[in-house]
């Protein structure tokens, strides 16, 4: 199995302007539609209550894990985070 790297084809900063633009107008600038519409605009097909909980849920996980751990164990977690910060700073 050979182990080729796909090429990376560079595009000019004015081309990804103009798709970004072309995106938040919905159509492009020669005034055609757009082939696709963006993905963002489909309806959210979830339950309002269903997403309603899991949000409640969420903001007390992270408080109620924090609370059980002991001092030690934090302080360990605290570090592994921070080291992993710095090295993804450099």
């Amino acid at each position: 199995m050979s182990k080729h790297k796909k090429k990376k084809t560079r595009r000019d900063v004015a081309q990804i302007a103009r798709e970004n633009l072309e995106k938040i107008i919905r159509e492009k600038l020669s005034g055609e539609p757009l082939e696709t519409e963006p993905e963002s605009q489909e309806e959210d097909a979830r339950n309002p209550a269903a997403v309603a909980l899991s949000k409640l849920g969420a903001s007390k996980g992270g408080k109620a894990r924090a609370a059980k751990l002991s001092k030690k164990k934090r302080s360990e977690i605290a570090r592994t985070a921070a080291k992993a910060r710095w090295r993804k700073g450099r």
